[in-house]
């Protein structure tokens, strides 16, 4: 079955508060990456409507702090599926509500793992993108997904062959 990206998508806002931050009046990154996870796995969830585990974290690189009292707006949408996993995209903005400016905070690619009711990995939808940065994120998610299993040790460098085509030249044309 075929669900488009557009379906999976989830917002999920947050308040930064005194318990969320650190000496400096910054959001935790662990809070922040805490949250990422519950938007990827719902996003994940609604993709192919069973339970998810997350299975891996891409590099998380933290642009602009945010600070105590401003909004966290989160956005999550998976951008290919495989077999029983899915890549998540999100997106995370900061919002000063008062002074009504909105920053870019980071961004990460997740990955989670559908579940069947014995706690085996099951078959998910396979993953329609429509917008130009729907197919961007899901031309990209096979390579991102061979480094991922290179780094894990599950994929031998040069059985990738999406990688490899990257840096090497067709002599054929």
């Amino acid at each position: 079955m075929e669900k488009k990206a557009s379906e999976s998508l989830v917002m999920m806002t947050e308040l930064v508060l005194p318990n969320d931050t650190n000496n400096f009046g910054n959001l935790m990154g662990g809070r922040l990456m805490y949250w990422m996870d519950i938007a990827g796995a719902l996003s994940a969830l609604k993709h192919c409507a069973a339970p998810v585990v997350t299975a891996s974290v891409d590099n998380i690189s933290f642009e602009t702090p945010i600070k105590i009292g401003n909004v966290v707006h989160i956005e999550a949408k998976v951008t290919r599926a495989f077999k029983s996993s899915m890549e998540v995209h999100l997106q995370v903005w900061g919002e000063d509500a008062i002074q009504q400016f909105r920053y870019k905070s980071n961004e990460a690619f997740l990955t989670f793992v559908a579940l069947d009711p014995n706690g085996k990995p099951k078959a998910v939808n396979t993953v329609v993108p429509e917008t130009p940065e729907e197919i961007k994120h899901f031309e990209g998610a096979l390579r991102r997904r061979q480094v991922r299993l290179i780094l894990g040790g599950k994929l031998k460098p040069e059985d990738a062959l999406e990688l490899k085509a990257l840096f090497t030249k067709d002599e054929s044309k």
